[in-house]
């Protein structure tokens, strides 16, 4: 097959295919043909062709949407990586996934060089092709002797490649939350399957109008670009997110599908109170939603999609409808059609309904592995599929329930301990609007239990007088009490602290080593018992010495199936 674009260009030229909302200027799906095929033609004279990882480094902007077209029209294996990243990262990302050519735009063209330079030079030797350049490019006119101005390049006739179903369209890498980002080759078999499964559980119509809000070196932020031919939708694209000109986007623009994480959710309705009656998905993924912004949304008629996914498996493994979100708002349903999960105890044997453990994937979704990386893939795989690192449960009806990364499990005192299961206790207080549980290292118990935690609006942090409008304040001793009804000791949290938001990365989840960086040794001796800026008083010693005792029956000690969201 040819690439999507020009597909859909044939069938439906003047059908609205982008909105730019930085200059409010709307593009045709034949206009936007025409800019593809330029930029591929510019490309090419600076060496990219059929084969070329092509790296891209870029705000979210229409050229950055024809870059991720003009890369499949030439055949090319597009490499999106973050516009934040510094210059060690990103020459990290590019050595590891072969990257030959990298566009970028002014805003990030010096980190960009920078990152090349520390491989050699803008001639740096490349993995595929010794001796060959690493070419750099940029989109626009930024002045420079380091990278190739695409907007000088003389143009010429494309002819667009063909693809096979098993050809590797894109290589993004993982969040890295757990270890290195890893690139993860993603084809073009799993990301049409992907949009196939996703229209099957969200429904679609060629109306649709899409915004998208989500950086687009993320899955969840290039998927609405790369269906955008694919179902004959309108894409509305931001070039950054704010909150409240985001909501009014929605209605400006007539939106009936928007992408979000949870924070941007509830920033959103904190400025606007609702979202546009347009909107018929608001698919919210990236970190677990909280049970208090699912029946927000109920309460104000917001149609929320819950949803598990992974850039191993190009965006969607399980999505809710609203009314199941509303129903079991701990859930993120089903898993899409042709996708199967699968629960497995630690010797990788499959559990039966209700039971927790490791969840395991497999279908045309997922990855055929990591790039360059064969024994992560091989480490990654078994006899069921991709093994996610992720600890869920499936119900009788294939509900499935996530409850917290593998890698998260806090061993204290000899005893397991799922952290996701004491967050839910915490935010089950009525002065607790989210919290975040890490193990920290410990020379006795060899880690300790730790929490970080956010006050619900209008509730004072410890150290504050009560908030004037409701004269509530957060009481630690409160807290732990609350937790020390349902928790055994050694679960308890022997650290608190309390923070205005919890700290995540861009994808929306919470970035645990910061959580853990907030109880380091360190973080205390710098704030004086404060854990950075604006984050509140921290409690040490929150547990008792003989918390780690063995209060429950023999073998209770995982209570990772526990009903507790």
């Amino acid at each position: 097959m040819r690439d999507w674009l020009s597909h859909r260009a044939g069938i439906d030229p003047g059908r609205e295919a982008l909105v730019d909302t930085t200059t409010d200027t709307s593009y045709t799906f034949g206009t936007l043909d025409t800019l593809v095929d330029d930029l591929a033609s510019r490309l090419a004279a600076v060496g990219v062709d059929d084969g070329t990882h092509l790296g891209a480094v870029l705000r979210p902007c229409v050229e950055y949407v024809c870059l991720i077209h003009a890369a499949m029209r030439l055949g090319a294996t597009l490499v999106p990586m973050g516009d934040g990243l510094t210059p060690r990262e990103l020459a990290t990302q590019l050595d590891a996934a072969d990257v030959a050519t990298v566009v970028c735009d002014r805003g990030t063209e010096d980190a960009v060089t920078a990152a090349v330079s520390t491989l050699g030079g803008v001639n740096a030797t490349h993995a595929d092709d010794p001796g060959g350049p690493i070419t750099v490019a940029t989109v626009d006119n930024a002045e420079t002797t380091a990278a190739e101005q695409l907007s000088t390049v003389q143009t010429g006739s494309v002819s667009p490649a063909s693809w096979s179903l098993d050809d590797t369209q894109l290589l993004l890498f993982t969040s890295g939350t757990t270890g290195d980002p890893k690139p993860v080759r993603l084809t073009t078999g799993n990301l049409l399957a992907s949009a196939a499964a996703s229209a099957f559980r969200l429904g679609v119509d060629p109306g649709d109008r899409w915004v998208a809000t989500l950086p687009l070196h993320h899955t969840g932020g290039i998927s609405p670009i790369l269906r955008m031919p694919v179902y004959g939708m309108t894409v509305v694209l931001r070039e950054e997110f704010d909150a409240g000109d985001a909501a009014d986007d929605l209605d400006s623009y007539d939106a009936t599908a928007v992408s979000l994480v949870p924070t941007m959710l509830r920033r959103m309705l904190d400025r606007r109170g609702t979202l546009a009656e347009s909107l018929r998905v608001v698919l919210l993924g990236g970190a677990p939603a909280p049970t208090d912004l699912i029946e927000r949304c109920c309460n104000y008629s917001v149609p929320v999609y819950p949803t598990y996914g992974m850039t191993e498996t190009a965006s969607q493994i399980a999505t809710a409808r609203p009314e199941q979100a509303v129903e079991s708002p701990e859930r993120v349903g089903s898993p899409l059609f042709l996708t199967e999960v699968r629960v497995v105890d630690e010797a990788g044997s499959p559990l039966s309904p209700g039971e927790s453990g490791e969840l395991v994937v497999d279908g045309p979704t997922v990855t055929p592995g990591y790039y360059g990386t064969p024994a992560a893939t091989e480490a990654a795989f078994g006899e069921f599929g991709l093994h996610t690192g992720d600890v869920g449960a499936l119900d009788e009806s294939g509900s499935l329930r996530v409850l917290n990364r593998l890698d998260d499990r806090i061993v204290t005192g000899g005893e397991n301990v799922n952290p996701g299961a004491i967050a839910d206790v915490l935010v089950d207080h009525p002065d607790v609007s989210e919290a975040a549980v890490v193990g920290v290292p410990d020379a006795e118990w060899g880690e300790r239990v730790s929490a970080l935690l956010v006050p619900e609006s209008g509730v004072s942090p410890p150290s504050a007088e009560p908030d004037p409008a409701t004269g509530r304040r957060l009481d630690s001793d409160d807290v732990l009490a609350f937790a020390r009804d349902r928790l055994a000791a050694y679960k308890l949290p022997k650290m608190l602290s309390v923070a205005e938001t919890l700290p995540r990365t861009v994808s929306g989840t919470v970035d645990r080593a910061a959580v853990r960086d907030r109880f380091s040794p360190e973080a205390s001796a710098t704030n004086d018992g404060r854990n950075g800026p604006d984050q509140g008083e921290r409690w040490e010693g929150a547990g008792t010495d003989d918390s780690n005792a063995d209060t429950d029956p023999p073998g209770d000690t995982d209570d990772s199936n526990a009903d507790t969201g």
